[in-house]
């Protein structure tokens, strides 16, 4: 059986650990950004789960600059866990969706804090033009940035419901297009989507497998108030995932996974103000101390059913 110092998965605290030798944590940051889902390039409500917050809900304030919002974050997280090293994680909204120059600005501005060791960029495949890759290749010289991309499924019947706004050969640019410039890529995916089965989501983790990734998000779909999802789910028109289903689907998408890809995310909530459903997710410690039991009991690890072409 596979470990990662005691866990059954190739876990992002790892990585870090092996890579930097010290516990790092992420500082979640605002840059002031849109998105063309939300202004009027592709549409003006966003992706059908993604609340006003841009999916930046627990971002720092717009208001402050990138300085003064990782200082802010990183003297909580000092006191709380002693901590002294971070990740500046460009989190809400689309966060290349900018004049280059105004992101050349912020990401220097993170890149250049004394305490951040890496730079992660959660953005969308289709907001990735050449000037923008340039910039990226360019700060990838001074610290790690790793790049986020927003694929939550691979097929195309659901990325329309979801309203996710470009077809699955978009992706596969914008992968191909960071690798070549030695950029880590980070997929995001959500598990429980409506009207995905198991096949369903086991076939985006086997396509994953064979893109050239470095990390994934498993992120169970959970339902925000004042979502168009939300008014799905109210109006009964699917149900989500109890804590049992999730972590049974969880534990077969980690054993389908490839062990070289870095598991960055295994659960997901949202604000306690704004999470409809499933309420158990806010337990978030209860959600991993039974996954790592189910785990152990199963004989279950990451990379345990995957098979290479």
């Amino acid at each position: 059986m596979e470990s990662w110092n005691g866990k059954p998965y190739h876990s992002f605290d790892y990585m870090l650990k092996e890579r930097f030798s010290c516990k790092i944590y992420k500082t979640a940051l605002n840059g002031g950004m849109t998105c063309p889902n939300r202004d009027g390039t592709l549409g003006e409500r966003g992706c059908i789960f993604c609340s006003q917050g841009g999916s930046g809900d627990f971002a720092g304030d717009r208001r402050d600059s990138i300085t003064e919002q990782i200082n802010k974050q990183a003297e909580k997280l000092a006191q709380k866990r002693n901590a002294s090293a971070f990740i500046a994680y460009f989190q809400a909204y689309t966060n290349t969706y900018a004049p280059v120059e105004y992101l050349r600005k912020i990401y220097t501005e993170a890149i250049n804090h004394p305490q951040v060791a890496a730079v992660s960029i959660g953005t969308r495949p289709d907001c990735l033009g050449p000037d923008v890759l340039a910039l990226l290749e360019e700060l990838n010289q001074i610290k790690p940035v790793w790049i986020e991309l927003g694929l939550q499924t691979i097929h195309e019947r659901t990325a329309a419901y979801i309203r996710r706004g470009y077809p699955l050969s978009c992706f596969e640019e914008a992968v191909k297009a960071l690798r070549q410039r030695d950029l880590d890529v980070i997929v995001h995916t959500i598990l429980g989507l409506p009207g995905e089965s198991r096949q369903d989501i086991l076939e985006t983790m086997e396509y994953l497998n064979r893109r050239d990734i470095q990390g994934i998000k498993l992120q169970l779909l959970h339902v925000l108030k004042g979502t168009d999802l939300a008014q799905d789910y109210l109006e009964g028109r699917f149900s989500v995932y109890t804590m049992e289903e999730y972590l049974d689907i969880l534990i077969d998408c980690l054993e389908h996974l490839s062990p070289d890809i870095v598991i960055h995310r295994l659960t997901g909530d949202g604000p306690k103000d704004l999470l409809m459903a499933p309420l158990w997710s806010s337990k978030k410690r209860t959600v991993l101390n039974t996954l790592h039991h189910e785990c152990k009991i199963r004989h279950a690890y990451q990379g345990r059913l995957y098979k290479e072409d």
